[in-house]
């Protein structure tokens, strides 16, 4: 399947700044690119990486400096796939299963509120990634009278962009994301009865 990948090569990950530096947090960036790109073609689909800047990665590259809706929606084709770059618990195997999951439009809702996947069969959607997203594309679907299936997978539902979910990538990421962290000493603290990922010392 045709997967289009959204990256931000410009400055991503920019909330992570407590515990990463900036240098740090592009390279954190660029390895969960890499572990999702390994998912989607681990699980069958052909991935095209949608980035604001050019990046090097084990996948064909469109630059593209729009906003994200204006840049995914011009290279929509039918079955299409829209996967973020940041869900560093994706697997292959629910990847495989949320895309052959039957609907015109199928969404992997993320915490919050946004959309963190997609697979779009029918050429009359359009994405709208702003806010709550999730919310705004079933409204799309339900105008156009397009079939809406969910994919409740946590694995999914997971995005990192603040500290506290590097909890989740160090205890059940299965890619290379959670050695990266380790290696520059994100640690996980189990102190509260919760795991929370802290940097002893700081950042170095």
């Amino acid at each position: 399947m045709r997967t289009l990948v959204p990256f931000d090569a410009a400055e991503p990950k920019t909330r992570l700044e407590p515990l990463l530096r900036a240098r740090e947090r592009e390279t954190f960036a660029r390895t969960m690119l890499a572990d999702v790109l390994a998912a989607v073609r681990a699980a069958g689909g052909e991935p095209l990486v949608v980035a604001t800047a050019a990046v090097e990665c084990d996948a064909p590259v469109a630059v593209d400096e729009r906003p994200l809706s204006e840049a995914v929606n011009d290279r929509l084709e039918p079955t299409t796939a829209v996967v973020m770059a940041d869900l560093a618990l994706a697997t292959p195997r629910t990847l495989r299963a949320f895309f052959g999951a039957s609907g015109d439009v199928v969404i992997a809702p993320g915490l919050g509120g946004g959309t963190n996947a997609l697979v779009v069969r029918d050429p009359d959607f359009r994405t709208d990634f702003h806010g709550t997203s999730y919310l705004d594309h079933l409204r799309v679907a339900h105008d156009r009278g397009l079939s809406v299936r969910e994919c409740d997978a946590t694995r999914l539902a997971v995005d990192v962009d603040v500290p506290a979910d590097l909890a989740d990538v160090l205890l059940r990421a299965e890619g290379d994301a959670p050695s990266w962290l380790r290696k520059v000493g994100v640690r996980l603290d189990r102190s509260s009865g919760r795991a929370t990922a802290v940097r002893p010392g700081g950042r170095q």
